[in-house]
């Protein structure tokens, strides 16, 4: 039996309309949906399926919507298959939530509240600064840190080979993009975002995610669910506290966490959620293991199908 790690989109997978075929084709999607209005207080759904776009954009809403759609779709896959299992999890940013959750460590309410939190406080934390991001295509991480070094900026996100997020100071990103297009760099790209996500400019959003963690009950993981600081798999609720924490300035290994589920025997992959950006990483990383993904309903049937066959 081949050895299946599910996946969990981070923030930017985000579109107006997600979630929504999905809920008026399966009751469970909806039932789930007016779970998540009932505990955050207001329509989320509404703002998935219907925006307006800088509605749904707005880091408050854009984290608990692919929290909630993903779950969405995690839940839709075990009603479709009811004989599967997975071996392990893993998601980008806030998508390691949505993956502890999946592995037990937190419930569902749990973890969409204290993401929605999340996006406040990181909300709040770019308000203060002025911070961007940009994607380096065709640079190595030694390229990537050295131009990070000479322009005062930060690795974000390590993504896939030839695919790496800097984050920092806006005038010191559009220097850093500069700076890697002399040093090599196919592109650099600067990035739609509100700010230096993944930077120490996010550090006063950390102490409000502490305090918010503590109120949340957490299990230790039913599967291993791999960090995305550490590129390793969590293990003690103290130790998934202090990582997620720690996660909202530091660098996502998103590389190493598929390498490692990788090393270890896994070679089935099921993204989770909008978009299909973490199965465009995986082909990068990994063109012999298997990939899919389930975000609408075309997507789950095809997916479905695969597994029931």
């Amino acid at each position: 039996m081949k050895k299946t790690a599910l996946l969990f989109a981070g923030q930017g997978a985000q579109s107006v309309g997600m979630g929504q075929d999905l809920s008026e084709r399966f009751p469970r999607a909806r039932a789930l949906l007016d779970r998540a209005n009932h505990a955050l207080g207001y329509d989320l759904a509404s703002i998935c399926f219907g925006g307006p776009e800088a509605e749904l954009t707005k880091t408050e809403n854009a984290q608990p919507g692919i929290f909630l759609v993903s779950w969405v779709a995690f839940q839709l896959l075990r009603e479709r298959v009811p004989e599967f299992e997975f071996q392990g999890t893993a998601g980008l940013s806030l998508g390691e939530f949505t993956a502890l959750s999946a592995a037990g460590v937190m419930s569902f309410e749990d973890g969409l509240k204290v993401v929605r939190q999340r996006g406040q406080f990181m909300q709040e934390a770019c308000d203060q600064t002025q911070g961007s991001m940009a994607a380096l295509i065709g640079v190595d991480e030694p390229a990537a840190r050295a131009i990070c070094d000479e322009a005062g900026v930060e690795l974000a996100n390590l993504n896939c080979p030839g695919q790496i997020v800097i984050s920092g100071d806006r005038q010191k990103i559009v220097n850093a993009c500069e700076i890697a297009k002399t040093k090599g760099a196919k592109r650099a790209l600067p990035l739609s975002v509100a700010g230096a996500y993944h930077s120490r400019l996010m550090r006063s959003a950390q102490p409000k995610l502490e305090n918010a963690l503590r109120e949340v009950l957490l299990a230790p993981p039913a599967v291993p669910v791999i960090g995305n600081v550490t590129a390793l798999p969590h293990q003690s609720p103290a130790e998934i506290r202090a990582r997620l924490v720690e996660q909202v300035t530091g660098s996502v290994r998103w590389e190493d966490s598929m390498r490692y589920l990788i090393d270890h025997g896994f070679s089935q992959f099921i993204e989770l959620g909008p978009g299909t950006a973490l199965s465009g990483f995986m082909k990068r990383i990994d063109k012999t293991v298997t990939v899919s993904n389930i975000s609408d309903v075309p997507s789950l049937e095809a997916t479905a199908s695969v597994l029931n066959s």
